[in-house]
C-alpha cells in the first residue's frame, strides 16, 4: 500500500507537469544590442514553449511566455540569470502569471 502523502505528492507532481501557465517578463541591464531578443526566441523555442519579446525605449526587455508549467519555469530561470552570451541581466520581473486552459498564443516571435 502507497502512503496517502506520497500519492498527493505524486499527484500535484502530475497535475503541475499538465498546468498551463501564462507570464509576462521584463527583463533589465544590458539586454539590447547583445542578440537578448534572438537567443529568447530560440531557447523558448527549444522548451516548445510560445510567446513572444520585444525591446522597449527604456532599454529593457519584455515579453509574454506561455505553455506547460515546468517549461515556463526553466524559462524564467533563463531570463533572470542566463541570457544572451553578451548580455548582463541586473534583473528580470515577472507578472500577471495565470494558469490558462490553452494556449493562446502560437509560435515563439520577436516584436519590433
Amino acid at each position: 500500500m502507497i502512503p496517502c502523502a506520497l500519492l498527493l505528492c505524486l499527484l500535484h507532481a502530475i497535475m503541475a507537469e499538465n498546468r498551463l501557465v501564462s507570464v509576462d517578463f521584463e527583463v533589465f541591464g544590458n539586454v539590447q544590442g547583445v542578440c537578448f531578443r534572438m537567443y529568447t526566441e530560440d531557447h523558448g523555442h527549444s522548451l516548445g514553449l510560445s510567446g513572444w519579446v520585444k525591446n522597449t525605449r527604456q532599454g529593457t526587455v519584455i515579453g509574454q511566455v506561455q505553455g506547460p508549467w515546468d517549461k515556463v519555469s526553466d524559462m524564467k530561470h533563463w531570463l533572470k540569470s542566463v541570457g544572451s552570451p553578451s548580455s548582463r541581466i541586473d534583473r528580470a520581473v515577472f507578472s500577471n502569471e495565470r494558469d490558462i486552459s490553452k494556449v493562446e498564443i502560437h509560435g515563439f516571435s520577436t516584436r519590433y
